[in-house]
This record gives structure tokens, C-alpha cells and sequence, in this order.
């Protein structure tokens, strides 16, 4: 087998997710002893502009503005089998739009490419299914769920977030050895010992003060301002962070906020040291986005998660609260009291964190480059098996993963 040396990191900007595990890999990659090179394309940019539009923003806008739509087309695509005239229409729609793409990954010539989104893995399936010369092709599922659309023939192997996701993936009809459990790559500095008294005072935090973290997800989606209003009108003591990601509109809101509240709340955009804003917080408030929740377990943060995207995350948090690293809030008024309670329970807090960092797999990234490299890769502790109660929807049905459609 020909050594590995570049490495294609394929990713979709719909959703923050995907960008996100792709770039974490691509900076284990840099530090990587094997001296590798990582090139990261985002496939969004090799489509047309309407392609873009459809796939990037609409996500976000069906997702958030019309929850009962997307888990309608999420739970349609899953049980659909793969040549059925539906899905044909769509992958050869993907393939058409996004056909800029395979020029540049002939002219990269990598030794390994790696998907982090189900649309690159797709449109390279059918090229090797069709007999054309393309390097082994690995995929990295990003939530802990599974979906159909990620399933598809001749990839080289899969990376699951937890057993339970590897489990279904076998049960799908991938091959046993094809499937490792690797948890959801996250930033290297995840793995570091981050001290909570030099990240407060970078950020202006009292270290010593119960501290809150507030997000919305890359795109901060959400009325964080509202939810932010409604914290701090509790009479309870603490100091709130807000991370409004690239919504502009929502950084101004609560920096308005921050001002009639003095030293109580810190708004913040888009950053990339997350992991310090979570490394200052006692607990935090999040919606359960794949990388999102990675992060957190990555670091043990306790979580609350809040307004889930149909199915997806609402998988991934049944999975969080099964194993105790979260509760759930429906609304504003459950997340103030779900605050309360856990403020006023420090003994359950503190459970909640350790159940939290033994999930965590913060050397995920290092994992499957070893595992693409094909180097013995180094132990990463094991959770055990959850309970998940996700429904499988494509059970007896055939994978798209076992034939070319």
C-alpha cells in the first residue's frame, strides 16, 4: 500500500459542524509526527451559486423557520432506498452542480481524502463505482446519529462518535472492520490542560464567580438575546457568557444587553478559542450540534441543551441526557429553572462533569489519521454502550453502502 503523505479534508459549509471537524483534523494533521499535509476544501465552493444557496442557506433557514419540513425531508431521505427515482434525481442534481470539484481533487492528487459531510462521500461513490482512479475514501460522521445518506458503496471505512452509531453503521451492512470508534474530531486544544484562572483573566472573568456559557451555534441561531434577558433576570448570582457566532445582528443585541447589565454578561462572535470561553464556564446552555456537544465532552462541561434541529440533534441529546452529561429544556422558563436547580445542587453538577469527560474523545483527530495512515493507533478510552432511542428508520432496508446504485 502506497504511503500516505497528502490528505484531501472534504467538507459542506451547511451548518458550522462539518467545517469544524474538517479544520480539526487538519490541525491534528499539522502536529501529526508523520509529517503529512492537509489541504481542506469546502465543496460549497465548487458548486454553482444556486447550489450554494440551496444547500448552505437553506439548511439554516428550513432547519430553524420550518422544523416540521426538515424532519419531514430528513426522515424521507432516510427510508428512501437509494435507487428509487427520488434519489437518483438528487444525487445526479449534486453531481451536476458540484462537478468543478473532481478537477480539483485530480489536480491535488492526495493519497487519502476524508468527507466530513455525506455530499463529497456521494459524489466520490459513484466515481468509483464507475471505475475511475480516486484514493481511498474515508467518511467521519459528525453527530451521534445516523442517517442514511452518509451509507454509500466502495468508502474505505467510517468513523463513528460513539458505539452505538458504529454499531447501527455494521447493522446497515458496512463491514465490521470498515467501521472504527473514533468520537467527533474536535481542535487540538481540546486536549490540553486549560487552566480556568489564566482563561478568565484573559477574557475579563471573574475566575471565582459560577459562571454560564450560552451558545447558539456557529450561525448563533436563536433569540440568545431573549434567553440572555430572561438569565439575568433571575436572582441568582453569575456571570453569563454569549457566543452569537457570525450573527452580527444578535452580537449587537446583546452587547445593547451587556450595558444595562455591568460586569454580568460578556458577548462574544465568532471565535476560534472556544475552548477557553468553556474552560471559564461551571455549566453551559447549547443547542446539541454534533461538534458542538463534542466540544463540551471533550473539556467535561455539564450541559443544558435547548432548542434541538429535528432529528439530529434531538438524537444527539437523547444520547447526552441517557448518559447524564445533560438535561433538556423546551423553553426559556425550563432553561431558568434547570439553571436554578443545578446552581443550588453543586454535588449533581459536579456528577453531570464527570459523566461529561468520560465521554470525551479530545484525541479523536489524532485517531483517524493514525487509523488513514494506517499506523497502530493509540488507545482512546471507551464509554460504555448507551441506550440510545433513536428510531432506526432504515432497518431492513437495503444500504445504499452494498451495491452502486
Amino acid at each position: 500500500m502506497q504511503p500516505v503523505k497528502k490528505i484531501l479534508l472534504l467538507s459542506l459549509s451547511a451548518g458550522n459542524g462539518h467545517t469544524r471537524a474538517a479544520e480539526a483534523l487538519g490541525a491534528f494533521a499539522a502536529i501529526h509526527p508523520a509529517g503529512i499535509e492537509a489541504v481542506h476544501l469546502d465543496v460549497a465552493q465548487f458548486a454553482s451559486a444556486r447550489a450554494r444557496k440551496f444547500y448552505v442557506d437553506g439548511y439554516l433557514k428550513v432547519s430553524s423557520e420550518r422544523p416540521q419540513v426538515w424532519r419531514y425531508i430528513y426522515q424521507k431521505t432516510d427510508v428512501t432506498p437509494p435507487d428509487a427515482l427520488l434519489q437518483r434525481l438528487r444525487s445526479a442534481t449534486e453531481r451536476f452542480c458540484c462537478r468543478a470539484l473532481l478537477p480539483e481533487i485530480e489536480r491535488q492528487r492526495p493519497d487519502a481524502i476524508i468527507c466530513t459531510h455525506f455530499l463529497p462521500a456521494g459524489l466520490l461513490s459513484h466515481e468509483l463505482c464507475k471505475g475511475r482512479p480516486i484514493a481511498p475514501v474515508w467518511v467521519q460522521l459528525t453527530d451521534f446519529d445516523l442517517h442514511s445518506l452518509w451509507l454509500v458503496p466502495k468508502m474505505r471505512g467510517y468513523f463513528a462518535g460513539n458505539e452505538e452509531i458504529a454499531w447501527r453503521t455494521r447493522q446497515r451492512g458496512i463491514a465490521a472492520d470498515a467501521v472504527s470508534v473514533s468520537g467527533i474530531p474536535v481542535m487540538p486544544a481540546f486536549s490540553a490542560a486549560l487552566n480556568r484562572r489564566e482563561c478568565a483573566a484573559q477574557l475579563g472573568l471573574d475566575p471565582a464567580r459560577k459562571t454560564l456559557l450560552l451558545m447558539g451555534g456557529g450561525a448563533g441561531v436563536g433569540r440568545l438575546d431573549l434567553l440572555a434577558a430572561r438569565l439575568l433576570a433571575m436572582p441568582v448570582d453569575f456571570q453569563l457568557i454569549v457566543l452569537a457566532g457570525r450573527n452580527q445582528t444578535m452580537l449587537n443585541a446583546l452587547q445593547n444587553l451587556a450595558r444595562q447589565h455591568p460586569g454580568r454578561l460578556l458577548a462574544q462572535g465568532y471565535t476560534e478559542q472556544v475552548e477557553r470561553f468553556m474552560a471559564c464556564a461551571d455549566l453551559i446552555i447549547t443547542k446539541p450540534g454534533g461538534l458542538t456537544t463534542a466540544e463540551c465532552l471533550a473539556i467535561g462541561l455539564p450541559m443544558i441543551v435547548y432548542s434541538p434541529v429535528p432529528e439530529q440533534e434531538e438524537r444527539n441529546a437523547d444520547f447526552l441526557l441517557e448518559q447524564g452529561a445533560a438535561l433538556k429544556a423546551i423553553d426559556s422558563d425550563a432553561v431558568a429553572f434547570r439553571v436554578a436547580e443545578l446552581l443550588q445542587a453543586p454535588e449533581r453538577l459536579a456528577a453531570m462533569r464527570r459523566k461529561s469527560a468520560a465521554l470525551g474523545r479530545p484525541q479523536a483527530g489524532r485517531f483517524v489519521l493514525d487509523r488513514v495512515l494506517g499506523l497502530t493507533t493509540h488507545a482512546i478510552p471507551r464509554p460504555a454502550p448507551s441506550r440510545h432511542t433513536g428510531l432506526d428508520c432504515a432497518r431492513g432496508q437495503r444500504t445504499r453502502a452494498t451495491e452502486c446504485a
